[in-house]
């Protein structure tokens, strides 16, 4: 049986529901190698200051039961020197790109959004994140906050581009939050970011990581992913949700699709398959066909009733 993959997250239509996690596809073609590009959703790149960052100290990341804990501090060149040497490779694939960028304070969002401003019309969106863990111990989690998200979301709108809001599930103000980004001009949320952990080194008997704590990824964390877009569809079933947490196969991102989610991201199963966001997409096609669901789109918000 023939599936319709097509899907809408706000006003950016994708030829499919399943696009790779910022930060696990680097800045350009990394994956090129492996994945047809043009053939998923959408590239959402590593996320981009107004200027080059150096992220934290080595060791930077570390396995941990069902997934891993990075602490890479949000590396990267900056959004000028990104669209001048790595944006034309992507491209050049033909795939579907969405950038993200991030900031310390509101000004860092505007400056870096202004930067974005004008950029080829094939980059459909831009991914604000709110919510990285693993900058300065996690305390510019602006994910965390109704209005310092509002205001970020708004700053951001300075690229002219649609705005999709990165989320942490480390709050339990997480529809809240949700709700401020949507009020603020965000066309959808990305639910959720990695969770904040720790791994000691016994040896040392301190933090193995170089910037102390980090965010933790991968299947540990797909159930706790699973109820926050949930909880969001539920409380605002007119805002788009791009799941992201613990896809693995078709399987967990049907489950994603279900609990709300209109498109999936797929993030630390690349780092053990770089074709892990191909075969995600491949498994979401089997999954439906098998069951009779002729449009991916059927199944979001399934499990509400």
């Amino acid at each position: 049986m023939a599936v319709d993959l097509r899907t809408r997250v706000g006003t950016v239509e994708l030829a499919a529901p399943v696009m790779t996690a910022s930060g696990t596809a680097g800045h350009g073609d990394e994956l090129a190698a492996y994945v047809e590009l043009s053939s998923i959703g959408a590239v959402v790149v590593k996320s981009l200051g107004s200027g080059p960052w150096p992220g934290n100290p080595a060791p930077r990341v570390h396995p941990t039961p069902s997934g891993m804990i990075n602490s890479v501090g949000l590396q990267g060149p900056g959004v000028e020197a990104w669209r001048t040497h790595e944006l034309p490779a992507v491209l050049a694939t033909g795939a579907t790109v969405v950038a993200s960028i991030w900031g310390r304070h509101v000004e860092d969002f505007e400056l870096a959004a202004r930067q974005l401003a004008g950029v080829d019309p094939r980059v459909v969106a831009v991914e604000v994140n709110l919510s990285c863990p693993n900058l300065d111990g996690g305390s510019h989690l602006f994910a965390h906050d109704p209005v310092a998200t509002a205001e970020a979301v708004e700053a951001a709108g300075a690229a002219g581009l649609p705005r999709w809001a990165k989320l942490s599930a480390n709050t339990d103000r997480v529809v809240e939050v949700a709700i401020a980004a949507r009020d603020a001009g965000a066309e959808a949320v990305t639910v959720a970011n990695t969770l904040m952990g720790m791994v000691i080194d016994l040896d040392a008997r301190r933090p193995l990581l170089g910037g102390g704590g980090g965010g933790v990824s991968g299947p540990a964390i797909h159930p706790v992913a699973v109820r926050s877009v949930y909880d969001v569809h539920a409380a605002a079933p007119d805002l788009p949700i791009v799941g992201v947490g613990g896809v693995v196969d078709g399987p967990t991102a049907v489950e994603m699709l279900l609990a709300g989610a209109c498109a999936v991201q797929v993030g630390t199963a690349t780092f053990a398959d770089p074709r892990a966001v191909a075969a995600v997409q491949e498994g979401v096609r089997t999954w439906c066909a098998r069951s009779g669901v002729q449009r991916v789109t059927d199944l979001i918000g399934g499990a509400h009733g």
